[in-house]
């Protein structure tokens, strides 16, 4: 089976993140094979032993520890691996730690995989990116990051409570840096098609609309810092994120998602990943899309660029 008409896909590091992600992508039904590599051997074993013997219970698809060879024919390449983000930590505070084993992991995907999709998990996402695609050599849309996937879920999680709406209904996205320069696109965010200012004052009882929104958003921001704080890490909604990604690019969906990409000119923007939406198929991330912005969210965008590109140039003066 070659690589373009494959449906395997190898998740890089064995911990929460990887696994649930591979568990999550089982049960989808999305992939043909699933291969959980770590340098952990017996971590990436047991984690698939306990995933496999759940077979009878989800759709026909197999699962195995592997090694970087399994690279060779996989159709998605999804990396997990790195240091955790600690509590109190930052996620730009893993730059270094993590810059050496996205390096080190790309380096081996492009050599055994050169068709190979490749989705950046490992924090900071969007200054890993940046390193995997300036490791990879690949045209940028092949080399992306989850991005504010996530984060755009909290965000609709909380729009969905504050408007007691079912939260399908609830529409937006969190532009910017996977972290904590990242901010909402109001102008973009609707209920079933009604703009979110006027949903919520013709059907909502939110008596003071822009306190709330502040409180949305800081929310959204410090949801990673609480669940870390509570148990030490977040694996479940990045994990569910992380199959609708991976169905994009499985099944070709051409979906908008705000994943980290390479922007080149888009919203007066160069040089630096972060998220805006984009179309994600099975060539990865086919274009960023040109959204139209009011002035403070793309002084916002420009800001959380201004953070990133701070970061790079640390990381690449050290």
């Amino acid at each position: 089976m070659t690589p373009s008409s494959s449906r395997k896909v190898a998740v890089v590091g064995a911990g929460a993140v990887g696994s649930t992600f591979a568990f999550a992508l089982a049960q989808a039904g999305l992939a043909d094979e699933i291969v959980l590599i770590d340098n952990n051997a017996d971590l990436a074993q047991g984690q698939v032993l306990d995933m496999a013997h759940g077979e009878p219970f989800f759709p026909t698809v197999s699962i195995r520890a592997g090694n970087a060879t399994e690279y060779a024919d996989a159709r998605l390449v999804v990396v997990t691996a790195g240091s955790a983000q600690r509590p109190g930590e930052t996620r730009l505070d893993l730059l270094s730690r993590n810059a050496a084993i996205v390096r080190s992991i790309v380096s081996e995907i492009v050599a055994r995989s050169p068709d190979a999709i490749v989705l950046i998990v490992t924090n900071p996402v969007d200054v890993m990116t940046q390193v995997a695609i300036d490791c990879a050599g690949l045209a940028p849309g092949r080399v992306f990051g989850s991005g504010t996937v996530l984060d755009s879920a909290r965000f609709r999680y909380f729009l969905s409570e504050c408007c007691d709406i079912d939260v399908h209904n609830v529409h937006g996205y969190i532009l910017g840096e996977h972290g904590d320069s990242e901010f909402a696109a109001w102008s973009m965010t609707n209920v079933a098609g009604i703009a979110i200012e006027r949903f919520v004052r013709e059907h909502s009882q939110v008596s003071d609309w822009a306190a709330e929104k502040q409180q949305i958003e800081q929310k959204v921001r410090d949801s990673a810092y609480h669940i870390i704080g509570y148990k030490g890490a977040t694996w479940f909604a990045v994990g569910l994120a992380l199959v609708e990604i991976a169905r994009a690019v499985l099944r070709g969906e051409k979906r908008v998602m705000t994943v980290s990409t390479l922007l080149r000119g888009e919203l007066g923007l160069d040089g630096v990943c972060l998220s805006v939406p984009c179309i994600v198929s099975e060539n990865g991330v086919e274009q960023a899309i040109d959204c139209q912005l009011d002035a403070a969210e793309l002084a916002a965008l420009q800001s959380s660029a201004d953070v990133l590109k701070a970061a790079i140039a640390q990381l690449r003066s050290e």
